[in-house]
């Protein structure tokens, strides 16, 4: 359903840039009907495999109960508890010491 092309479409409309790989049996079904399964669409693999390091990101985040469960109601609050999880994800980093 990921790839489906509802979903494209829907990007498309928004005018949301995305690189999506097509599954398989997508591209043989698309194949068989020859000219009118309509053209392949565009994917960059290189930016796809950008994709996984803010999805990774992402999931830190989901780790604060907080930023996973959205309790606040306003946004400006809710960014700010966005902002103090990504600091304390960037502490725990500790980039300021070497690796042994």
């Amino acid at each position: 359903a990921y790839s489906s092309r509802g979903n494209r479409r829907a990007l498309r409309a928004r005018r949301i840039p995305h690189d999506i790989p097509e599954k398989d049996d997508q591209k043989a079904n698309r194949t068989r009907k020859g000219s009118r399964g309509g053209r392949p669409p565009t994917f960059r693999p290189q930016r796809y495999r950008q994709r996984n390091t803010i999805e990774r990101l992402m999931n830190r985040r989901k780790q604060f109960r907080a930023v996973a469960t959205r309790y606040d109601k306003l946004a400006c609050r809710y960014r700010a508890t966005v902002q103090i999880a990504d600091i304390l994800i960037w502490l725990r980093a500790k980039p300021d010491r070497p690796k042994p």
